[in-house]
């Protein structure tokens, strides 16, 4: 008889996730993923100026930030029929690779590597072996048995103290745990390490768009100028100093980013054969180098690939409307339509009244409604979205960059490419892109200082920005790829107003509860078959779970726009 485990909330992500498994003979057999926080975006942005939205959907999260803002301001200039400067669309292009370097360390770092990383095990390590081991994969300079001796004395301070602090309730001396201590003292070391790191690099998003998070945006360009003179633009100080943070960035993704996964990797080989769920994956694309409208350009190309087939891409249209549906069979929402039926986001509700059953506190309810999130589908399949996504479609698309790292990780991990298809595989497609991502980021700079170099400084088009010049309706699609996936805005334009909004977010595909055919989304068909070693402390369903990394404040929905209470979720 299966064993019912509740994870709620599910913590070192964004937002609040339940889930619920059952475990039988020392493996997940079934699961169910529930988002249990709601918000209404969608409500707050209808009748407001278009040109507006960016900065509240913006504000959805505060992790994914500038894409959400991109992808409104495209939806707008898609609708409208807008092109920006070649020099918007490269500044663009720096601020989103600024947040996906950012986001990915910090997820690795901060987010995921604590549940292959054993804290504690650290205090035992050897700091000379620990040296010898940090630089036998990397010439960081800071690998001194010193540098490591003085951080296992902090290290050890904080034990002796009882003030663990970001180190306190985690699942240290866990049988799942197998790194030696030396890697685990140098897990740790580089997790303080990727703090002090990630804070720098996203001063990119103050020198572009004012401050991060949530910087400033632009309806037909970018909100700042180029003048290598002038002292209240973008100049040349300015310029110097997004190269100089570009230029770290690439250093300590190469010398410790990268060197930490594939160590890490190599004591868990095993989970190269766990996780991996569902054999379909979505991804957008994104980093135009010839313009938005074409989609060839893109350093992430856009596409499906089904069933694991590498050997085709087949396209995606956000405008289809028989392509992208959200359903709400298992969703605590109604569709006045009603709710067997799912809806192309142009046509989408997000309902104030629901009257239906409330989430249960012991057990979730699972053969009705039990999630906030709505569940996407593509021609009603259930897809993958995320880095891994990126990586296959990549691949699968031929692009010599991504068959040379994933081909080198392949080989010096010796596994088959199955096992990008996993767990293991995910953490480290994220990786990968990670990488790539860094050498783009510089390839967009000198793209962008040619361009001044040969007197062009247009950063916005004005063309088209009086409203007396716009039809009287439009609809229009923004889409692009937030560091954990796939994300598009859909908006319709009506007598110069919003009359109506949706997103559609990577943890609304891959968070989301079963369709009405009872087709599991990602996250729950990855974590069937997963090893429990202990029930009471499953280890092994966060590194899956975490490896997609969850963000579940942009996936819900519901609020009352007249302020009165709608519901309260207590968690713990």
């Amino acid at each position: 008889m299966a064993n019912r485990i509740v994870i709620d909330p599910v913590t070192r992500i964004e937002g609040h996730l339940r889930v619920e498994l059952e475990v039988k003979d020392g493996k997940v057999v079934d699961a169910f993923s529930s988002g249990t926080m709601v918000r209404g975006i969608e409500l707050i942005v209808k009748d407001r100026d278009p040109r507006d939205v960016w900065a509240f959907v913006e504000r959805v999260c505060g992790v994914c930030t500038t894409v959400h803002a991109l992808a409104s301001v495209r939806s707008v200039e898609d609708a409208l029929n807008w092109q920006i400067p070649q020099n918007a669309e490269l500044i663009r292009n720096l601020m989103f690779v600024t947040q996906m370097m950012q986001d990915h360390v910090v997820h690795f770092y901060h987010l995921h590597a604590l549940d292959w990383v054993d804290v504690v095990s650290a205090l035992s390590a050897d700091p000379v072996a620990t040296s010898n081991l940090a630089q036998s994969i990397s010439s960081w300079p800071k690998s001194s048995p010193g540098y490591f001796r003085d951080l296992q004395k902090r290290l050890k301070g904080f034990v002796d103290s009882g003030q663990l602090g970001i180190f306190a309730n985690g699942y240290w001396g866990h049988k799942a745990y197998k790194l030696p201590a030396e890697a685990n003292l140098m897990g740790v070391a580089h997790y303080l390490e990727a703090l002090e790191w990630q804070k720098e690099i996203v001063k990119i998003h103050a020198i572009f768009g004012g401050k991060n998070p949530h910087p400033n945006y632009l309806v037909g360009g970018v909100a700042c100028s180029l003048n290598i003179n002038e002292v209240n633009a973008i100049n040349a100080e300015r310029l110097a100093q997004v190269k100089h943070l570009l230029d770290d960035a690439k250093v300590f993704i190469e010398q410790v980013y990268i060197p930490d996964l594939m160590a890490i990797a190599s004591f868990y080989k095993d989970w190269g054969a766990i996780g991996g769920g569902l054999e379909n994956y979505l991804a957008y694309g994104d980093l135009p180098t010839n313009g938005y409208s074409d989609v060839s350009s893109f350093k992430f190309p856009r596409g499906i690939i089904m069933g694991r087939n590498l050997n085709e891409v087949i396209p995606v249209d956000g405008k289809d409307g028989e392509q992208i549906k959200e359903f709400i069979s298992r969703s605590y929402y109604d569709y006045s339509g009603g709710n067997e039926t799912g809806l192309h986001p142009w046509e989408g509700e997000t309902k104030l009244a629901y009257s239906g059953p409330k989430p249960p506190y012991d057990y979730l309810d699972v053969d009705k409604k039990y999630s906030w999130l709505k569940t996407p589908r593509w021609k009603g399949n259930p897809m993958e979205v995320g880095p891994l996504s990126r990586m296959l479609v990549g691949f699968a698309s031929g692009k010599t960059e991504y068959k040379e790292v994933v081909t080198e990780a392949l080989t010096k991990l010796d596994v088959p490419v199955t096992a990008l298809f996993s767990t293991l595989g995910r953490t480290a497609a994220r990786g990968l892109e990670t990488r790539l991502v860094a050498n783009w980021a510089l390839e967009f700079y000198d793209m962008l200082i040619t361009n001044i170099k040969n007197g062009d400084s247009r950063t916005v088009n004005q063309e088209f920005r009086n409203p007396d010049t716009w039809p009287a309706e439009a609809k229009g699609v923004g889409m692009t790829e937030a560091p954990r996936g796939a994300l598009a805005h859909w908006i319709v334009i009506k007598d110069k107003k919003t009359a109506n909004y949706q997103l559609v977010v990577p943890s609304t595909w891959n968070a989301s509860p079963r369709d009405a055919n009872g087709q599991r989304s990602a996250y729950e068909a990855s974590l069937i078959g997963t090893p429990i070693a202990d029930p009471e402390n499953p280890l092994e369903v966060l590194r899956t779970i975490h490896s997609f990394d969850p963000c579940l404040a942009c996936a819900v929905h519901i609020y009352d726009e007249k302020g009165r209470y709608v519901h309260q979720i207590d968690t713990f």
